[in-house]
């Protein structure tokens, strides 16, 4: 056999080996998360009801009942989050995209962003717990809210910093040449060319964060009551979803397991769907 030939054999090889470890591997990967998905399913889709969305957890004795406070409490929680830390984050990603680019500063943000990244969520929710509920003497929400926020920023900043780089430097350079100021060049031609994909940014940055447990621990801690307004998700434990489901996973009666298994598939199915809007929203910031 020549060289050559020896040479085109080895690359087919090669080809048909990668493709047969990359089905192996995806079949496997889709096939635990379908696994995962079905005993979810099946285990939670009897609780879901219209008191799961509307009523208090049972007492342990009791029967029906629902996640409704740590359901609202999750949206609150997650909702201030995301007013600390997505607006952070977007205009961190111009300063680094437009602003700071290579330099000393902008480099070192970057690395710090990449480590905070990589940051386990226990150690936020210690931080946040010495930082915010040692120095309130209480859990409360906006703990939560701080802890969940700084997770979200370095994902915001870096998924936003990449959408931005993507953009042609000769929309900058025309804006520009135009006589625009550089900052309403960034905001209304930069951004607004990537629009798509800083939106998409603050999704990722929002689904990130929205089946964390240890951070809610440390900071927000747990409630089965209503709040009563914002300040009182703010002045005390807040009731959230995650925390609420470890609670009810631990009880020996049937009835509150199956519950924590509902709320299991409720934030799935979130999980999920915003993951689909965030697909079709980018599909169509790239026709646009």
């Amino acid at each position: 056999m020549t060289p050559k030939r020896r040479s085109v054999t080895r690359r087919r090889v090669t080809d048909i080996v990668v493709k047969v470890v990359a089905w192996v591997g995806a079949t496997v990967g889709i096939t635990a998360l379908a696994l995962i998905l079905y005993v979810v399913v099946r285990r939670g889709i009897g609780a879901i009801n219209w008191s799961f969305f509307t009523q208090t957890p049972p007492t342990p004795g009791g029967s029906g009942g629902g996640l409704g406070p740590a359901i609202v409490g999750t949206l609150v929680i997650t909702c201030v989050a995301a007013l600390m830390g997505i607006p952070l984050g977007f205009f961190a990603a111009i300063y680094l995209a437009e602003f700071g680019r290579d330099g000393r500063v902008a480099t070192a943000i970057r690395l710090v962003a990449n480590v905070m990244m990589g940051v386990p969520s226990i150690v936020v929710g210690v931080f946040a717990y010495g930082l915010l509920v040692m120095s309130q003497h209480h859990y409360s929400g906006l703990a939560g809210a701080a802890a969940l926020a700084f997770i979200m920023l370095p994902v915001m900043a870096r998924t936003a910093e990449d959408m931005l780089n993507l953009v042609p430097n000769e929309l900058r350079e025309s804006a520009l040449a135009l006589g625009a100021p550089r900052w309403k060049a960034t905001l209304g031609v930069v951004c607004r060319a990537a629009k798509a994909g800083l939106l998409t940014g603050g999704i990722l940055a929002v689904v990130r964060v929205g089946g964390e447990t240890a951070p809610l621990l440390f900071t927000a801690l747990s409630s089965q009551y209503w709040m009563g307004g914002l300040k009182g998700y703010f002045g005390g434990p807040t009731p959230n979803l995650t925390k609420t489901i470890f609670d009810l996973s631990q009880q020996p009666y049937s009835h509150l397991v199956q519950l924590a298994w509902g709320g299991a598939l409720l934030i799935i199915v979130a999980v999920l769907g915003v993951n689909v809007v965030t697909r079709l929203l980018f599909q169509r910031g790239k026709e646009w």
